[in-house]
């Protein structure tokens, strides 16, 4: 009696085999004008064309060049096939840009501490190791901080300056860095307040604020570190409507809202009201007053968070523009729907 599985093994299935592609050595390029076996094809990188090197004629275009990609960055004349670093920085002039890295890794001997000592000595003085790490921590503190690298330029130039002349000799060098960072935000236009700054670098306010004034007078600028005055003599890079832009996008309020905030800005500086307050503060207020003008109010508490300002200041400085209300507010923004007066609350 045969013995018949119960469960058989389904059969193996026969793998289909793949047709194997690769070029046909067979096929040749030849010009289709001189139609000669052995063709004379050139290939021009410069132009990205295949040319036949006997009539002339074009046999393709956008050829991609596969030879090594030697670059000069050498400011003389002549081939230097670099292909390392980065693209030399003009306020290092004179320093040597490229480092040399020692591996930690010397089985437990301590020559690589000792090599990586005597490299130190040998590549650049103090003073030039302490501007590399000055640049380095102005990059990097402008990168926090989101800033353009226009700014970080700026800062970096003013800090060479301080210390070829020796302006701040004897103060911390995170000071003078912020000090550097703080007038570059200024003559570009892109205010950032001094408690901004001292959270960034964590120095305190007054040796910064003694730092800028060094370098204000040393610089011969204006205060406020430009020399822009508008018609009604505030300076543009220091007054709260450079400040109302940032303000009010962390705070998502519409683009009506920050227009109508600076006009009544303006007009308070017109009449005097809370002549004195810093741009701070003014700002902080002037958005607490504009938020409800307009029916869209926010919490002196999230504002307060946005400018960096108790509630108190915040409004203080609202109490003055609400006795002077009638002068701030235009008109035609109550005619046309947009504003009310009876939307502002009584703060006591």
């Amino acid at each position: 009696m045969a013995f018949v599985q119960p469960f058989p093994l389904a059969a193996a299935a026969q793998k289909s085999q793949q047709p194997a592609f690769g070029p046909d050595l067979a096929v040749r390029l030849i010009c289709p004008e001189c139609r000669d076996p052995n063709p004379n094809i050139v290939e021009e990188f410069g132009s990205g064309d295949l040319v036949c090197g006997s009539c002339g004629l074009v046999l393709g275009d956008r050829i991609v060049d596969t030879r090594s990609e030697w670059r000069t960055f050498a400011n003389d004349e002549g081939d230097d096939p670099s292909r390392v670093g980065a693209a030399s920085d003009p306020l290092l002039e004179g320093i040597e840009q490229l480092d040399t890295l020692i591996s930690f890794r010397d089985g437990g001997t301590g020559i690589a501490r000792e090599l990586q000592r005597a490299a130190s000595r040998s590549q650049s003085s103090r003073s030039e190791r302490n501007l590399l790490t000055a640049f380095r921590d102005i990059g990097s503190w402008c990168d926090q901080f989101s800033l353009p690298k226009t700014i970080s330029d700026i800062a970096k130039q003013l800090y060479k300056r301080s210390d070829e002349e020796k302006l701040l000799r004897g103060k911390p060098l995170e000071a003078v860095i912020a000090a550097c960072i703080f007038i570059a935000c200024r003559q570009a236009h892109v205010p950032r307040t001094f408690r901004e700054i001292c959270n960034l670098t964590h120095v305190s306010k007054k040796t910064l604020g003694q730092c800028y004034k060094a370098l204000e007078q040393a610089f011969n600028l204006s205060p406020g570190a430009t020399a822009q005055v508008n018609a009604n003599g505030s300076n543009p890079s220091t007054g709260p409507e450079n400040l109302l832009v940032r303000y009010c996008n962390h705070l998502d309020l519409p683009a009506n809202v920050q227009s109508i905030c600076g006009d009544i800005i303006v007009a308070a500086r017109q009449h005097g009201v809370a002549d004195g307050r810093s741009p701070v503060s003014i700002a902080g207020g002037a958005i607490y007053f504009t938020c409800h003008l307009l029916g869209k109010p926010k919490s002196s508490r999230d504002i307060s968070v946005v400018a960096g300002v108790s509630e108190g200041t915040i409004k203080l400085v609202y109490r003055l523009y609400y006795s002077e209300r009638e002068k701030l507010v235009k008109e035609e923004w109550i005619k046309e729907g947009r504003a009310d007066l009876d939307r502002l609350p009584v703060e006591r």
